[in-house]
C-alpha cells in the first residue's frame, strides 16, 4: 500500500487544479474547489511559489501555474535516447511477427542501422549494426524521407548515387515523389525487393517531441515469408510500435 504524504498530495492537487485555468484562480476559489481551509491553501501556495511552480499575478492576485513543470519535463524528453526507448518495443514487435526488426537513423543521404533484434528463423537477413544503406531504396529510408521537407528531399535525391539495384528500384524522381505521397497517406513504407531481390521490408517513421523524424523501424524478411498478402497486416503492427516509440520520445499529434 502506498504511503501518501498528505501535504504533498494537497499541494499537487492545487497544482493540477490551477493548471486547468489559464487566467488563474483566487485563493477562495482554490479553497472551495479542493475543499481545504483558506489558511491551509495559503501555506501550500506559498511553498509552491517559493519552489517556482506557481506565480501570483500582481494585478489580479490570482494564482497561475508557471513553466517550471514544462522545464522539468523538457529536460527528460531532451535526454531520451531513441535506442534506449525503442528496445522494449522492437523486441515485442519481433516476437509478434518472428521477423528481424531494425532501428535506423538518418546520416545525410543514408540510413544507419543502430539496432537489430534477430528472429529465430533458418533464413536470416544479412544485416548488422553500423551498416549504411541508401535512403531512396529502403523502407526505413523512404519512411523518413516521406515526412521531411520537400526541398530537403529533393536535395538528398540530387546528392545520392541513384542506381537501379533491382528491377523494382525507383530511379525516376517524379515516381519517387508519388511513392512518398502514398507513404504519407498510409503511414508506412515498403521496400518491395527494391534494394535486394528476394527481400521485402516494411518500415514506419519514429518522431520526436519536436514533431521531427527521429528515425524509423522496420521488419525484414524473405519475400517467400513476407508475402504481398501479409503486407497490410504486418504494416499495422510496425506502425503501432513506431507510434509507441514516438510517444515515449514526447511526440504528440
Amino acid at each position: 500500500m502506498l504511503d501518501i504524504v498528505q501535504s504533498v498530495d494537497r499541494a499537487l492537487s492545487i497544482l493540477e487544479l490551477v493548471s486547468e485555468y489559464t487566467e488563474g484562480l483566487g485563493i477562495t476559489e482554490i479553497s472551495e474547489k479542493v475543499n481545504l481551509h483558506k489558511s491551509t491553501v495559503h501555506r501550500l501556495l506559498g511553498t509552491l511559489i517559493y519552489k517556482g511552480f506557481i506565480v501570483q499575478d500582481s494585478m489580479t492576485n490570482k494564482y497561475k501555474i508557471s513553466l517550471k513543470l514544462y522545464e522539468l519535463g523538457a529536460k527528460l524528453v531532451e535526454d531520451l535516447d531513441i535506442l534506449q526507448v525503442s528496445k522494449p518495443y522492437t523486441e515485442k514487435l519481433m516476437k509478434e511477427l518472428n521477423e528481424v526488426v531494425h532501428l535506423v537513423i538518418r546520416d545525410n543521404n543514408h540510413i544507419v542501422y543502430i539496432d537489430k533484434v534477430e528472429a529465430d528463423n533458418t533464413i536470416r537477413m544479412a544485416s548488422n549494426i553500423g551498416r549504411r544503406s541508401p535512403l531512396y531504396c529502403t523502407s526505413v529510408g523512404k519512411a523518413i524521407l516521406a515526412f521531411m521537407d520537400g526541398d530537403q528531399v529533393e536535395k538528398i535525391w540530387e546528392n545520392s548515387n541513384i542506381q537501379k539495384l533491382t528491377k523494382n528500384t525507383i530511379t525516376d524522381y517524379k515516381m519517387f515523389e508519388k511513392e512518398l505521397q502514398t507513404i504519407r497517406e498510409k503511414g508506412y513504407a515498403i521496400d518491395d525487393e527494391e534494394n535486394e531481390i528476394g527481400v521485402r521490408c516494411i518500415g514506419a517513421p519514429v518522431f520526436n517531441h519536436n514533431k521531427e523524424v527521429e528515425g524509423a523501424i522496420s521488419i525484414s524478411g524473405p519475400a517467400i515469408r513476407v508475402t504481398k498478402d501479409k503486407v497490410e497486416k504486418i504494416a499495422e503492427m510496425v506502425k503501432k510500435y513506431a507510434d509507441l516509440i514516438s510517444k515515449e520520445l514526447g511526440y504528440k499529434e
